[in-house]
């Protein structure tokens, strides 16, 4: 609520707190890679949204971004309960969650990238697909070392160019020193030392 705050003063505070309610029920009985109950994610993806100063309608797609791909929720309740708006964010989300980016062809990567953002007729959408990415990377400890590695790749070819390209430079640039700690551990702990 603090970061909200932060950047959208004196907002209204009663759709995020009904997300919060409505993300925390739907998700209750799912639990994260550490034992940790699942809303933490969703928390912690509207948090990175709040701070990239996105509106409200993008704080509760955040905050519901997995609830059509994880739950029993479905766009239609989603709209009547947070908007059209917000249930298109996260309907978008899912698509995106959904499609199949692990090509390792160098030759794909910029077909891939173009094909992520033509899949989003609201740049919110993959602001949360990337807000969402960048908090799966400061938890990814928890993860399988090949799920690891598949996940760091996803985002070196992926994930951190469109950050880039969208003036993100500081998301892109935790998205690559996270990747690269998985990928090229030897090589990230002598840049580390050399630091």
């Amino acid at each position: 609520y603090q970061t909200i705050n932060r950047y959208l003063p004196g907002v209204d505070m009663t759709p995020i707190d009904r997300a919060v309610e409505y993300a925390r029920n739907k998700h209750k009985d799912q639990k994260r890679k550490d034992g940790s109950p699942y809303i933490i994610h969703p928390l912690a993806v509207a948090e990175v949204v709040a701070e990239m100063g996105l509106d409200v309608d993008a704080i509760l797609g955040a905050l519901l971004h997995d609830c059509i791909e994880d739950t029993d929720a479905s766009f239609d309740e989603i709209a009547k309960l947070f908007g059209k708006t917000t249930a298109e964010l996260v309907e978008g989300v899912t698509k995106l969650t959904r499609a199949d980016f692990s090509s390792t062809e160098e030759a794909q990567m910029e077909n891939l990238r173009k094909m992520f953002m033509a899949m989003s007729k609201d740049i919110r959408v993959v602001l949360i697909k990337i807000a969402d990415r960048l908090h799966n990377m400061r938890t990814m400890q928890y993860q399988t070392p090949a799920k690891q590695i598949k996940k760091c790749r996803e985002t070196m070819d992926i994930y951190a160019p469109l950050a880039h390209r969208l003036g993100m430079q500081k998301m892109k640039w935790e998205l690559e020193d996270i990747a690269m700690r998985y990928l090229y551990p030897e090589d990230y702990e002598s840049i580390m030392a050399y630091l």
